[in-house]
């Protein structure tokens, strides 16, 4: 089957972040049947573990990019040299603050009111398109 290509997303990141996960529920799976309350949150807490390992894999390359990889890039123990930079759609880069300088857009404030033109245009004399007003932000 070589013709067929699927990049199922097969890393470090997603298999380590997946047994760490294994091994919390089985922990809170054995406090259920002790009856232990201590058992059970010290799985849940394993479980919250998995995520912060997982995140932190694929923040330092071990993980993939939202979307399909080329066929290059699919294998198991192929980095993600993009990483460290941040993906433009991937919220744990986001979250990571990385790839956050791609798209930005800059808002200012400027002010008009009877003196004339209170903010970064003011030197070159040119308002913007405000209401009638005597005093308005835009």
């Amino acid at each position: 089957m070589s013709g067929n290509h699927h990049d199922e997303g097969h890393t470090v990141a997603g298999w380590t972040g997946c047994a760490v996960a294994v091994v919390g529920t089985s922990v809170a799976g054995v406090g259920m049947c002790l009856g232990s309350a201590a058992w059970i949150w010290l799985g849940l807490g394993v479980v919250g573990l998995s995520v912060l390992v997982t995140w932190g894999l694929h923040l330092a390359g071990w993980g993939k990019p939202p979307g399909i990889r080329p066929v290059a890039e699919r294998g198991m123990w192929v980095r993600d040299r993009g990483a460290r930079a941040g993906h433009p759609a991937c919220v744990g880069c986001r979250l990571a603050g990385r790839g956050r300088g791609r798209g930005r857009s800059v808002s200012t404030v400027v002010v008009v009111s009877a003196q004339g033109v209170q903010g970064p245009d003011a030197a070159s004399g040119s308002a913007p398109s405000a209401p009638a007003s005597s005093e308005s932000v835009v």
